[in-house]
C-alpha cells in the first residue's frame, strides 16, 4: 500500500465526509424503497393467494383476465406524462414548471378517452361473463394514474420515505378485500372487482390535493438549486406541443402492458378462465420479482439518471456499467432461487389445484436475468430520440409476444404462453442493447437533448 507523504487537507476531509454522507443517504433511500417494495410485493402476493384459494381457477381467471385488460389500457390515461415529467425536470430544472398547466388538460382528456374506450369494449366487444368485471374495475384507471403522477412528483423531490409509503397504499388496501372474501366466502368475484374499484377511487381522491399544489408551483424540486426568486419567464406550451414531446413515453407505457399481460388475456379468450387463472398466478409471482430492479431504477435512479445524462455524464456511465453487472448477477441468482423454491412453496400458498404453476415458473425463471439486465441496459436510452427507439423496441417485442401467444396457446396452453413470454423478454433485451450500441457507439448520445 502506498502511504500519503502529507496529511489530508481540510478541503479533502470535507469532500470525503460529503461523499461518505452521500453514499449513506443513497443506501438508506434505496433500502427504504426496497423494504417498502418488499412489503408491497408481500401484500400483493398474500392478496393473490387468498383470492386464488377462495375463488378457484375459473372465477379467479375471469377476474385476473379482466384486471389485465383494464391494466393494459390504463397507461393511455396520462399517456406517458409521469415519465415525461422526469425527463423535462431533469433537463430544464425549475423551468419545467411551464409544463404543468397543459399537463392538467392533457391528463383530463386522455383519462376520459381511456375510460370511454373500456366502457365501449365492455358493452360491445367483451364476453358476457367479463362485462360486469370490466365495468366494476373501471376506476382502476384513475388509481393507477394517481399512483404514477404522485410517484413522479415524489421522485423529483427525492422524498423517498413518502414515496415508499405512497407505493404501499394500493396493495395494503387490496389485501383487505381478500381478507373480507376469506371471512365471508359467499361473496363473489364481482365483490372483489368492486372492492378494487373503490380502493382506486380513494387513491385518486388522496392524490388530488398534491396534484393541485404542484400545479400551483408547489413542487420542492431536488438537485437543481434553490427555487428562483422570480418565476422563469417562459411561455407555457400548448397541449398539442406537450403531446408531441411526450408521445414516445406514452406509447412505450401503453405497449408494455400489452407485452406483459397479453398472455393472460389471450388464455382467457383462446382456452378459458381456468387456464388464465393458472397463468395469472405465475405472472403475479414474476411481477413481485420484477419489483427488485424496477425499485432501484424507476423509483430511485430514474430522476437522477435524467439529471446526470444532461449534466454529469461520467457519473451516468459509471452507474450504467456497474448497474448492468449487478443486475445480471442478481437476476441469475434470483432465477435459480425461484426454480428451487417453487415446487414446495406454490402448493403451500395456493393449494394443490395450482400445482401446474410450478412448471410454468420453471420456464418463466429464464425471464428473471433477462428482465433484470433489460432494466439496466434500457437506462441508457433516456431522451426523446432514445424514447422513439424504445417505442420501436417495445412495439416489436409486443408484436412477437402477441403472435407467439396466438400460435402457441392453442397447442401448448399455459406452457405456450410461458414460452412466448420468454422469447418476448429476450427480444426486448436484444433490441435495447442494439439501441444503446447505435446511439452511444460514436459519442455520448446525449448531445441533442430536446
Amino acid at each position: 500500500m502506498v502511504r500519503r507523504a502529507y496529511p489530508a487537507t481540510a478541503d479533502e476531509v470535507r469532500v470525503d465526509a460529503y461523499s461518505s454522507q452521500s453514499v449513506r443517504r443513497a443506501l438508506g433511500a434505496v433500502s427504504m424503497l426496497w423494504i417498502a417494495t418488499a412489503v408491497g410485493a408481500l401484500l400483493a402476493f398474500v392478496t393473490q393467494a387468498l383470492l386464488a384459494r377462495e375463488m378457484g381457477p375459473t372465477e379467479f381467471g375471469l377476474f385476473a383476465s379482466s384486471l389485465a385488460t383494464v391494466t393494459m389500457l390504463s397507461p393511455l390515461a396520462g399517456f406517458g406524462l409521469p415519465q415525461y415529467w422526469l425527463q423535462a425536470y431533469g433537463v430544464e430544472g425549475w423551468g419545467a414548471n411551464r409544463w404543468l398547466r397543459p399537463s392538467l388538460r392533457f391528463v383530463t382528456a386522455s383519462t376520459l378517452l381511456t375510460m370511454l374506450t373500456i366502457v365501449v369494449w365492455a358493452l360491445a366487444g367483451a364476453p358476457a361473463d367479463a362485462r360486469p368485471m370490466l365495468l366494476l374495475l373501471l376506476p382502476v384507471v384513475l388509481g393507477l394514474l394517481a399512483v404514477n403522477l404522485i410517484g413522479s412528483q415524489l421522485r423529483l423531490e427525492e422524498r423517498h420515505q413518502a414515496l415508499a409509503l405512497w407505493q404501499l397504499t394500493t396493495p395494503g388496501s387490496r389485501v383487505l378485500v381478500a381478507v373480507l372474501l376469506l371471512l365471508i366466502p359467499s361473496l363473489s368475484g364481482q365483490f372483489v372487482a368492486a372492492g378494487f374499484g373503490l380502493i382506486s377511487c380513494v387513491v385518486a381522491v388522496l392524490a388530488v390535493p398534491r396534484l393541485l399544489a404542484m400545479l400551483r408551483g408547489g413542487i420542492a424540486l431536488h438537485g437543481h438549486g434553490p427555487r428562483p426568486d422570480a418565476p422563469l419567464m417562459q411561455a407555457a406550451p400548448g397541449v398539442g406541443y406537450l403531446l408531441s414531446q411526450s408521445w414516445a413515453y406514452g406509447l412505450e407505457a401503453a405497449l408494455y402492458p400489452i407485452f406483459y399481460q397479453i398472455s393472460t388475456v389471450l388464455l382467457k379468450y383462446l382456452n378459458g378462465n381456468a387456464q388464465a387463472g393458472i397463468f395469472g398466478i405465475a405472472l403475479g409471482i414474476m411481477t413481485a420479482i420484477y419489483l427488485i430492479p424496477s425499485t432501484l431504477y424507476q423509483k430511485f435512479l430514474l430522476s437522477k439518471l435524467h439529471r446526470w445524462a444532461a449534466h454529469d455524464q461520467h457519473k451516468f456511465w459509471l452507474v450504467y456499467r456497474h448497474g448492468n453487472i449487478a443486475m445480471l448477477v442478481s437476476g441469475i441468482l434470483v432465477g435459480l432461487a425461484l426454480t428451487g423454491v417453487a415446487p414446495w412453496l406454490v402448493p403451500i400458498l395456493f393449494g394443490e389445484k395450482y400445482r401446474p404453476v410450478v412448471k410454468l415458473l420453471a420456464v418463466l425463471a429464464l425471464c428473471v436475468p433477462l428482465r433484470f439486465l433489460t432494466t439496466g441496459v434500457g437506462s441508457a436510452l433516456l431522451n426523446e430520440r432514445h424514447m422513439r427507439y424504445r417505442v420501436f423496441a417495445m412495439g416489436m417485442s409486443a408484436l412477437v409476444a402477441v403472435v407467439l401467444n396466438a400460435v402457441l396457446i392453442p397447442g401448448y396452453h399455459e406452457m405456450g404462453a410461458a414460452m412466448a413470454t420468454v422469447i418476448g423478454e429476450a427480444t426486448l433485451l436484444l433490441s435495447l442493447y442494439a439501441g444503446v450500441r447505435h446511439y452511444h457507439a460514436n459519442g455520448d448520445g446525449f448531445s441533442k437533448q430536446p
